[in-house]
């Protein structure tokens, strides 16, 4: 005890000799009876000591590099998203299009229960015709329904953004009232001919979601080629494709109107033999979550001539709500690996692009599959367009404009 004792007072008093030596020399340095120590003075050395301590401001010049770095690092982001390989792609020559289009809106859904008994339903084909303006990849446009023009028009939304590296889908549809029964089969030795193409206003649906992609070799191939003819497909090239997607799926059916309209078809009685209740889900709602991957291919077949093909296979999540699912958990609860489907995505296109005029159509396609044990659906919808278009404004007259001022 003695010895750790001493030991501790013997440090203490280490310390306190620098710190009475230090609080003695300062006493020296600052006198309050010396006239001769000014305020000013002690200011200024009080600045001249912080100069040490805190490092400079910076000037006007170093905040300008500064910013100009910054701005430059963005725009080599940007410029990655448009690098292309010449030798295979050929960038637009003009900043402005007009353009006309016939778009012809196509949707079916394909019910069934476990037993083979299925339902088939939809809409008649909409067809839209309209002017569009363009800016580079911005378009702008107004297209009219010619069919339907005095009924209810069903409410949709397609949007499609193609750069060279990223591509990104936005849509969403709400059905009408003018969705007919496509088909219908309760079993072989039952007759269903009289239930083709009837007209059946108790079906509702709306799909809303997006998809986003990535497209590995995007110096070589281009998507915009075939799409949004901003660039020229030169030489034939493909690429894989990855990318993640969010739908959100709702499907209301009035079955007491079905059978309704079956028994004045077939005749009274009819469903009590062949009917399963699986069948008969009145309202199902879904969300979507998915990871896809596929591969697009651009063949150029005659000069300013290219075909494209493209597929992306999906493996999709199914969280449930609505009478499919009876007991509502948190989705993390709910977890399953039989809610995982496969869904899909298909575009096809053909187009002529002697960078002044250009025509041509394409397909674009997306199906969604949700099957539970009892009972499943298949949605089918997509976009069938045809357009003509004009480019001008060159790129090339802009520069040297710029070039003479």
């Amino acid at each position: 005890m003695r010895k750790s004792t001493f030991t501790a007072w013997l440090s203490l008093c280490m310390l306190i000799i620098p710190m009475t030596a230090s609080m003695a020399a300062a006493t020296e340095k600052y006198n309050p009876d010396d006239q001769s120590h000014t305020v000013g003075q002690s200011v200024d050395s009080a600045a001249k000591d912080s100069s040490i301590m805190l490092p400079k401001s910076l000037s006007a010049k170093d905040v300008k590099s500064k910013k100009r770095h910054k701005i430059s690092k963005v725009r080599k982001v940007v410029r990655g998203f448009s690098s292309i390989d010449t030798a295979y792609i050929e960038p637009q020559a003009y900043i402005y299009t007009v353009m006309l289009q016939n778009t012809n809106t196509f949707e079916i859904y394909h019910i069934s229960n476990g037993k083979g008994q299925e339902v088939v339903f939809a809409p008649k084909p909409s067809y839209k015709v309209g002017p569009y303006i363009g800016w580079r990849w911005v378009f702008l446009g107004y297209t009219i329904d010619l069919t339907h023009l005095s009924g209810e028009a069903r409410q949709d939304l397609n949007l499609s953004v193609y750069s060279n590296q990223i591509g990104f889908d936005l849509f969403w549809r709400k059905s009408g009232d003018d969705y007919r029964i496509s088909q219908v089969n309760f079993g072989k030795k039952y007759d269903t001919s009289g239930m083709h193409n009837v007209a059946f206003d108790g079906f509702h649906s709306s799909v809303r979601g997006f998809n986003v992609y990535y497209i590995f070799n995007h110096r070589r191939f281009s998507y915009p080629a075939a799409y949004s003819q901003s660039t020229i497909q030169r030489r034939s090239q493909g690429s894989p494709l990855a990318g993640i997607g969010y739908t959100r799926h709702s499907l209301d059916i009035d079955w007491e109107r079905f059978h309704e309209v079956v028994n004045e078809r077939l005749g009274k009685g009819y469903l009590d033999d062949v009917t399963d209740t699986a069948l008969m889900r009145s309202n199902v709602e879904y969300t979507d979550f998915s990871v896809s991957g596929g591969y697009a291919y651009n063949w150029v077949f005659a000069h300013n001539w290219l075909l494209d093909v493209s597929l992306q296979l999906a493996i999709a999540y199914k969280h449930t709500k609505g009478d499919a699912n009876t007991e509502h958990k948190g989705m993390f609860q709910e977890f399953d690996f039989r809610n995982f489907n496969l869904d899909g995505i298909s575009r096809i296109g053909i187009v002529w692009n002697n960078m002044r005029w250009y025509a041509g159509a394409n397909a674009i396609f997306h199906a969604y599959n949700y099957k539970k044990k009892q009972f499943q659906t298949n949605n089918i919808f997509g976009n069938v367009n045809f357009y003509v278009g004009y480019n001008f404004g060159s790129i090339h007259k802009k520069k040297k404009n710029k070039t003479k001022k």
